[in-house]
């Protein structure tokens, strides 16, 4: 499977045709030649603003696929489409394209370790779209962005060639679709480029997320009782840090983890408490540190003006998990949202504003692509 990501979006989507705009990674076509820059250039000439197609959409139960155990849920409605294309599984009919996702599915689900295909919906050679984990569960086709977006994927075609106009009509029918039925949000964002194969790096700040992520409570994982200084909101800094020692990828052996850690800071360093105002895990849980309204103790100079964030672990080499990423940045999106931070903070590694590792050089390479980064 190649990442050869896009993101459609419009300022207006009302008049969507003609303002579509597609950008295209560049430097992921090398050795293509000129007219293969834009494998979705087409789909720019095929959008008109009287059509009102209905896509034809092959259930999960038709192609074949396996249970879906995929859990975590879109709010709706998202404010991305993020195109991509999988070679190598040519199909021109929907028995062998049925096939082709079969073997896709298992690879996902047993090579890659995810709960089922990447994507929402793929759309194949034949004109038909085929329902990947559909409208309701977040895809994990493009780190950092599963919450906010569909993912649609054209599959089918031959190896270096452009999706067929079926394809790409019906590509265009189901986004009409999505708007119509409330799965994509009428209102657009401002395009987002891709730099990097996992990152996107918007022009402007993403919209905050009305709903918060599930926060695990000083309570639910046991922390010990503290009277400290109340913090003064909304804060003005995101620092992101890592905590070094053991990660963790299920809940209860991270509530152990934080527990080892509040106790730690608390009896060792002499802090009035766990010195973060939050901390995620590799099982995507957000726990409540100090929460938002306590001054934390992470980084001198910057306690009463930052909400230190924690990813349990160290990311010197690997970095956290997707869900993970997608639980911090969440919560940063629901902090603005409840006006616990200005909505023009700025966001640091814990290294930008004090002489250590953290958060780890893997990590820190991906925060730099977020909204209101600062070096």
């Amino acid at each position: 499977m190649l990442l050869w990501l896009l993101v459609v979006s419009a300022l207006d989507l009302g008049v969507w045709g003609d303002s579509l705009q597609l950008f295209w990674n560049e430097t992921r076509a090398r050795g293509l030649s000129e007219e293969l820059l834009d494998p979705f250039g087409g789909i720019s000439q095929l959008i008109h603003k009287s059509r009102n197609g209905v896509p034809t959409i092959v259930s999960r139960k038709e192609w074949g696929a396996r249970s879906l155990t995929c859990r975590d849920q879109l709010t709706r409605p998202v404010a991305y489409v993020i195109l991509d294309q999988v070679t190598g599984r040519e199909c021109q009919e929907q028995k062998v394209c049925s096939q082709k996702l079969r073997g896709l599915q298992s690879h996902s689900v047993y090579s890659k370790g995810w709960c089922d295909v990447a994507y929402n919906f793929l759309v194949g050679d034949d004109g038909k779209v085929y329902e990947g984990v559909g409208w309701n569960v977040q895809g994990m086709h493009t780190r950092g962005y599963n919450n906010v977006s569909l993912g649609l994927a054209f599959f089918g075609n031959k190896l270096g060639s452009s999706p067929s106009p079926a394809a790409l009509s019906a590509a265009e029918d189901l986004i009409l679709y999505a708007i119509k039925k409330g799965h994509l949000s009428p209102r657009y964002i401002q395009p987002l480029l891709l730099k990097e194969e996992s990152c996107l790096v918007p022009q402007q700040p993403l919209t905050p997320r009305k709903a918060c992520p599930n926060i695990i409570t000083r309570s639910a994982w046991k922390a010990r009782q503290t009277h400290c200084r109340a913090m003064k909101l909304p804060a003005k800094y995101v620092i992101i840090i890592h905590t070094v020692g053991a990660t963790c990828n299920i809940s209860m052996d991270c509530q152990i983890r934080i527990r080892d850690i509040q106790s730690y800071h608390m009896d060792t360093q002499d802090f009035c408490d766990i010195a973060y105002h939050f901390l995620v895990g590799q099982d995507g849980g957000v726990y409540e540190g100090v929460g938002w309204h306590i001054e934390g103790s992470h980084t001198y100079g910057y306690n009463d003006i930052a909400l230190g964030i924690a990813f349990i672990g160290n990311f010197v080499e690997k970095p956290p998990n997707a869900a993970a990423l997608e639980a911090a940045q969440n919560l940063i999106q629901c902090s603005v949202a409840k006006g616990h931070l200005a909505p023009n903070y700025l966001l640091v590694g814990h290294s930008d504003v004090s002489n250590v590792l953290s958060p780890g050089r893997a990590l820190y390479n991906i925060i730099k692509t977020w909204p209101h980064f600062r070096h």
